[in-house]
Order: structure tokens, then sequence, then C-alpha cells
């Protein structure tokens, strides 16, 4: 039977309805703690650079107010390594970041940055943060990730997804098994696997089913859907489709 597999909710895009009028409204620390109730077994959020949505405030009332585990996404930056080693959140996940990009394109280049990265995560590590490198299901970033002492990489899906909702059928199957094959090198060298972006209930259904994969990061499309049926609803359809899925998963070897 494979393991269970977790629900991460990313509350960026709550904080981006917000900072659209300015104000309070709809508070991105209430949502999380809807999450919470409603079944989420963590919580995300991106403090980016340029603060487009999470705001340094947000950080500091997540990291006291919730009763599940943060996981703090962020650039391997000097300003953002003192923020999470004041805070100290259960997870931080290093994300490459473009102050242009509408949102994380792609995966980190961990496997040409070694050493500066190494020396970036570990007093991280020192802290008690898990470390998580977000990255593209290639061999030679995970074999970096690794190397380097990550805890967890997180695979990034939006390629997949993508191709996908485009209805080009070939490349998402190609796509998809990068990723089940990305999942097996990565639990076989010892990292735990997450995955998240761009992720529906239908394709987290089927990624689901990649027994390696422990815990998926989804925020985008919750709050799309929230906005028809609530989050809690939207978050419970989540875990159920998730679930779904697992069922169909072998163990992992």
């Amino acid at each position: 039977m494979s393991a269970p597999l977790r629900l991460g909710v990313n509350v960026d895009h709550v904080a981006t309805l917000r900072n659209a009028r300015g104000g309070r409204h709809p508070d991105p620390v209430e949502a999380a703690q809807r999450a919470e109730a409603a079944g989420a077994d963590g919580i995300t959020a991106h403090l980016r650079e340029d603060r487009r949505h999470i705001t340094d405030a947000d950080m500091e009332r997540l990291a006291v107010e919730l009763t599940k585990p943060l996981n703090f996404e962020m650039a391997a930056t000097a300003e953002m390594q003192a923020l999470a080693l004041r805070l100290k959140p259960h997870a931080v996940c290093l994300v490459p970041e473009r102050r242009e990009e509408r949102t994380t394109e792609g995966g980190l280049e961990v496997a040409g940055d070694k050493a500066r990265l190494s020396e970036f995560i570990a007093p991280l590590r020192a802290a008690g943060s898990r470390v998580s490198l977000f990255i593209g299901a290639d061999p030679r970033q995970i074999e970096a990730s690794a190397q380097i002492g990550a805890a967890v990489v997180e695979l990034h899906t939006g390629a997949w997804c993508d191709a996908h909702h485009a209805g080009e059928a070939g490349e998402a199957a190609r796509l998809l098994r990068e990723l089940r094959e990305g999942a097996r090198l990565a639990h076989g060298l010892g990292l735990e696997v997450h995955a998240g972006h761009g992720l529906t209930c239908e394709l987290a259904r089927e990624i689901a089913r990649a027994p390696e994969i422990r815990e998926l990061n989804i925020g985008h499309f919750l709050v799309s859907d929230a906005v028809f049926v609530g989050l809690e609803a939207a978050i419970r359809r989540m875990k159920a489709a998730m679930a779904e899925g697992r069922a169909l998963a072998p163990s992992a070897s």
C-alpha cells in the first residue's frame, strides 16, 4: 500500500486578490486557517522579492498563527535567508524568481550552482527548517539536490499541465513519464518527493498515482475553484481526487 499523499495549500493568490483592491480582504491568513480546518496538511506561501502578493506581515502572522506546517517559498537571497532564519518555518522551499515573470516558470538550477546553494542552505538546516528545492524532473538537478543536502525536491509539473490543457497528448505523456522517472530517482537517492504547479483535480488525481510523491502543493486552482464553490469545498474536492488517484498507486520500491 502506498504512503498517504499530503496536500499543501498555497495562499498566494488570496493575497493577489486582496492586493488588487488594497485593504485587508480577503485575508490570506484567514484563508490558511480555513484551509487547515478543511483538511489541508500544510500551508505554502511565497514571499517574492517584489511583494506582489504575500507580504512580510503575512509571513509574520502565518509563522505564529498556523497549527499545520508552514512551507516558506523564497528565492535564494540574503534577505530571504535572514527572514527564514528569524521565523524558523517548518520548511523552506527555494524557487527561481525573475521579477518580470507572471508566475514561477521553471525549476531551480542546482547542478550549476551547487557550491553557493550548499552554503546557502546550511544555516537553514541548522535552524531546523526542512530544505526543499523546486526543480524540473531532470536527473542532473535531482542528483545535485541530493549532493548538497536538501531534504526534499518539489518537481515542477507546470509543463506537463500546460501540454495537457493544450491537448498535446503525446507531449503530455512524455512529460508525465519524466515526472514519474524523476520521482523514482529522487526517492532512490533518499529525497522526499513533492510536486506542484498548475495542478487541477484531474491532474492531481493522475500524478497521485506516482507512489514516490508524498505531497502536492496547489494554490491557484484552489483559489479559482473557491470563487464558485468556496475554499473549504474546493479543498475537500481536491483531497478526494488525490485519494482516488492514490488508491491506484503501487507501493514505492
